[in-house]
């Protein structure tokens, strides 16, 4: 089985060369973690923490390789979230399980090591979890469960030692397992969240509409797809998304299944918003207060939506939503491409001296725009249709409070 940090170390070779597709880099950062979690020895004590540690590590390698790449980011707290809910989980059953002795006066009852050491920090967090009583007719089924099965008599202490190491060693195996699980359901949600979206198009999208777009997506070309295989009759507007020109990719893609296709300039987008019924495009990120990282050109097309009274709607996968807010110092709003896409620099190289900067001509090509949250109309993610109201509220779910800063502050000594 590779090493851990060879893992490591060819993952962030890739992220170098730029994975395409936030979806393919949310995908394979959780498949590194889930490769980092099963390698990763699980002592019988501190379970969480040693996996919250790992992770951490391998999560602050990752980030700082490419910071504009936020699904690396989310996908590392989502996993970190991952962790402490199996902890809780793990820490609610055992105080339940104590509870369910604690009238006992036979210590024989109470096989205290059958459960990891529990933190006051555990314990107290699975008392909030655990504030509202189980009903009576729950407690019943567990009694009538448990005295199913006989208890088998003690041949010795040895046996009893031995025992209690298998369980501590199984307790171990089963935490780990059931974080490998959730990773994986993880894994699905994000290669399925295309098809999740995609289901939603026809509640959308309605007859003979004219829909407006920018750029090339994959989750915008498989929506606008879906609505068509349902016998919706509408007609797209593609932005051409310059200076890469992804839209005309999308508009040659939307033509070849059938769906009748305009190419504009993206200047010319407020020309022809008014004949528009709705804006629907793609997102590189979401941030917390609902404001969107999006692809250059998009702040431009969502002030002519609102302009004009026309809908902008934003469609993310739930890998796409960030706990952070755009003026968070860790976020990095755009990055800049080459100037080669704007300029030829045979043609242009006596007003431009790169090498000092002191040349009459400068370029500046940013690859994303942010558009607040009073310009998006709604969010179709894959659990669904939300207002930008409402994504702080989606994003808690998903992450850890403590796990905003992955970055481990150093630790002085006294």
């Amino acid at each position: 089985m590779p090493d851990v940090q060879a893992l490591v170390n060819d993952f962030v070779n890739l992220l170098k060369k730029r994975i395409e597709g936030s979806q393919a880099t949310a995908k394979q950062t959780a498949v590194l973690l889930r490769s980092v979690i099963s390698q990763q020895r699980v002592p019988h004590t501190n379970q969480a923490t040693v996996l919250i540690n790992a992770v951490r590590a391998v999560g602050e390698q990752i980030i700082d390789v490419n910071p504009i790449e936020l699904a690396v980011g989310n996908i590392v707290r989502r996993v970190l979230h991952i962790i402490r809910e199996e902890d809780l989980s793990l820490v609610t059953d055992a105080v339940a399980g104590l509870g369910m002795f604690a009238g006992s006066d036979d210590e024989d009852d109470v096989e205290r090591d059958d459960y990891p050491a529990l933190s006051a920090a555990s314990v107290a967090a699975a008392a909030r979890s655990t504030s509202r009583p189980p009903s009576l007719q729950t407690l019943l089924e567990d009694v009538t469960d448990s005295a199913v099965v006989p208890p088998t008599p003690s041949s010795g202490g040895d046996s009893e030692g031995i025992s209690r190491t298998l369980e501590k060693g199984s307790s171990g195996r089963k935490f780990k397992h059931d974080v490998i699980e959730a990773v994986n359901e993880l894994i699905q949600d994000i290669t399925s969240c295309h098809e999740q979206i995609a289901e939603q198009a026809v509640e959308h999208i309605h007859q003979n509409e004219v829909i407006l777009t920018l750029g090339s997506s994959k989750t915008v070309l498989e929506f606008l797809c879906a609505a068509k295989e349902k016998k919706r009759s509408f007609k797209v507007v593609v932005a051409e998304g310059a200076p890469r020109y992804q839209g005309q990719v999308l508009a040659k893609e939307l033509a070849a299944r059938g769906i009748q296709t305009t190419v504009i300039a993206d200047s010319a987008t407020f020309a022809m918003i008014s004949q528009v019924n709705m804006v629907i495009v793609g997102a590189h990120a979401v941030m917390a207060n609902g404001g969107v990282i999006a692809p250059i050109g998009l702040h431009m097309v969502a002030l002519a939506a609102q302009r004009h009274a026309v809908p902008f709607v934003v469609l993310a996968g739930s890998h796409k939503l960030c706990p952070l807010y755009p003026h968070n110092p860790q976020v990095l709003l755009t990055e800049l491409r080459s100037p080669s896409e704007l300029l030829d620099f045979g043609e242009f190289s006596d007003l431009m001296d790169s090498a000092t900067g002191s040349g009459s001509l400068h370029v500046v090509n940013p690859a994303f725009d942010y558009v607040p949250p009073n310009l998006v109309s709604l969010f179709i993610t894959d659990t669904g249709g939300h207002n930008p109201s409402y994504m702080y509220r989606l994003i808690a779910d998903y992450y850890s409070a403590d796990d905003l800063v992955v970055k481990q502050r150093p630790t002085t000594g006294s």
